[in-house]
This record gives C-alpha cells, sequence and structure tokens, in this order.
C-alpha cells in the first residue's frame, strides 16, 4: 500500500514538472530555460527536481521516450485484420486510439512539435515507426517484402502526413473528433491525396460498368 503511494505520487510530481516544462518551452524555448525555471515553475526543490531528472535535457529526453513507449504500445495491440475489408466511411479503430493519446498529451505535443519545442522529435517518431513497422513487424499486416518503394521513404512520407495533420489538429484547438481526423488520415492513407484532392475519381465497380 506504502509502495503504490509512492508510485503515485512520483507520477504526480513527474507531472507537475512536466507541465512547467511545457509551459516554458512555450514561453520561451527550450534552450533559455533553466532547471531552476522549471523547479519554481513547478514549485518544487531542486533536490526534488534531481531524484528524477539528470537535468533538462534528460528530462526532456524522458518525456519524449515515455510518450512514444505509449505509442508502440497502441500498435503493438493491432490485431489480425484485412485493411481492404473496411468501409472508407470507416475510421480505422487504431488511428483513433492513437488520435485520442495523441489528444490526451496535447499541451505537450503541441509544444513539442511547435517552432520553440525539439526539431529531433520528428526524427524519434520516424525511427520509431521504422523499427516497429518493418523490423519489429507489429502491424502484421504490413510486410517490408511486400513494400514497392524504399522502407525510409514511405516511412518518411507517412510520419510528416500523418503527423503534420496531427499537429494541424492540435495547433488549431481540436476541433474535430478524434473519430473525424482519424477518418480524414485514413481515407488519405488508404487511397491518396490526389483521389482527396477530386483529381483522380473513384474507378466505377464491376456493377457500375456492366449497367454502362
Amino acid at each position: 500500500m506504502m509502495e503504490q503511494a509512492k508510485d503515485r505520487r512520483v507520477v504526480r510530481t513527474k507531472a507537475v514538472i512536466r507541465k512547467a516544462l511545457t509551459e516554458l518551452i512555450d514561453e520561451k524555448g527550450f534552450e533559455a530555460l533553466t532547471v531552476k525555471d522549471i523547479t519554481t515553475r513547478a514549485e518544487i526543490n531542486r533536490g526534488t527536481f534531481y531524484l528524477h531528472y539528470r537535468d533538462k535535457y534528460d528530462l526532456l529526453e524522458q518525456s519524449e521516450q515515455e510518450l512514444i513507449k505509449g505509442l508502440i504500445g497502441i500498435l503493438s495491440t493491432i490485431d489480425l485484420f484485412d485493411p481492404t475489408d473496411l468501409d472508407m466511411e470507416q475510421s480505422f479503430p487504431y488511428i483513433v486510439k492513437v488520435i485520442e493519446y495523441m489528444g490526451e498529451h496535447a499541451d505537450f505535443l503541441k509544444t513539442i512539435l511547435g517552432p520553440k519545442g525539439d526539431p529531433s522529435f520528428h526524427s524519434l517518431l520516424k525511427a520509431m515507426m521504422s523499427e516497429h513497422l518493418f523490423e519489429k513487424n507489429v502491424v502484421p499486416f504490413i510486410k517490408k517484402e511486400n513494400v514497392l518503394v524504399p522502407t525510409q521513404y514511405l516511412v518518411a512520407y507517412i510520419a510528416s502526413a500523418h503527423f503534420g495533420m496531427i499537429q494541424e489538429w492540435l495547433m488549431k484547438g481540436r476541433k474535430e473528433s478524434p473519430q473525424e481526423i482519424a477518418s480524414i488520415m485514413f481515407k488519405l492513407s488508404a487511397r491518396g491525396p490526389l483521389y482527396a484532392a477530386g483529381v483522380i475519381k473513384e474507378k466505377p465497380t464491376d456493377c457500375e460498368s456492366d449497367k454502362s
């Protein structure tokens, strides 16, 4: 019981420190802030900070890695199914879960992906996607041997497109629901931007062709 209470205190303390980090990055940028700024904003002493982090760089790295760990946890729960069976009007359920998770961490993500954040975070996301999609194969219907383009370009395209959309959603105040954003993202991924832009029209089905 005492151990559980201690764990909860640690979680609360880390959440307060991360909130202070997020606010200060947004206000003055990461390079300009100090550990003293963080402890003052979080209303903790420096000893408490150093119980959990070596310095502000360690705090940033741990915060980013914890967020990525959560994304990996969602990806690793994907079951075997044929994505071609999904209706285009439905949302790929795991995209919804990812977006909901991003929404739960909206303040930190908005800041870290923003102009005062960490430019290297995009590279971390791409590395995570490459490792878990193609090396650890946590998404079973994606096979490296079936990919038609070099995997590094596929990962770069997916990461830039998807996280760019999520960044836009976060910056605009999350006006759409996670389900709406997931539906848009899935349609773009499944049929491509030219279809979404109305340049390429949907091909008629066999039945429709027979009628013409």
